[in-house]
């Protein structure tokens, strides 16, 4: 299936075969390849509002993850017709991310990969509210960053290690 990804921002350059290609491989590591999935690469104007909105926080932030289904972390939607074939949206604050990536030294496209890789957990049922969520969620996003790794060459690893 589809990697829908909209450009809704003019502050940073995006490379968006690169950000495409590296979703696909996080979709199919986490079993999901058949499933649609939306992303969007926002500005600090539409994180702030959508954060604002749906999360009570009126601040740019690095993701934000909308799930067409709930199910329960680890778990696949069982669709019903074609239509629910969706994983849902995930919305990049790349804005936000730049910004970071300059303060820290980091590479923006690395950093854009792993951020769509914890926003693609999210749209599986991860969350990271307790000790025991974030080891869950962190453990699935070593596990598919690893297949990323290893067909890229790459060495990326979750942003929240530190979060517990």
């Amino acid at each position: 299936m589809s990697v829908a990804l909209r450009n809704a921002q003019r502050a940073v350059l995006v490379r968006r075969a690169p950000l495409r290609r590296a979703v696909c491989v996080l979709r199919a590591a986490l079993g999901a390849s058949r499933f649609d999935v939306g992303l969007v690469c926002a500005g600090n104007g539409l994180m702030r509002r959508l954060n604002g909105t749906y999360r009570q926080r009126p601040e740019p932030t690095d993701v934000l993850s909308f799930p067409f289904h709930q199910v329960a972390a680890g778990e696949l939607p069982r669709p019903r017709c074609r239509d629910e074939y969706n994983l849902g949206d995930i919305f990049l604050g790349v804005e936000y991310i730049h910004q970071q990536c300059r303060a820290s030294g980091e590479d923006f496209d690395s950093v854009l990969a792993v951020t769509a890789a914890h926003g693609l957990c999210h749209l599986l049922g991860y969350q990271h509210n307790t000790k025991p969520e974030w080891q869950q969620m962190y453990q699935k996003e070593v596990e598919i960053l690893e297949e990323l790794n290893r067909l890229t060459g790459a060495s990326l690893r979750p942003l929240t290690a530190g979060l517990f």
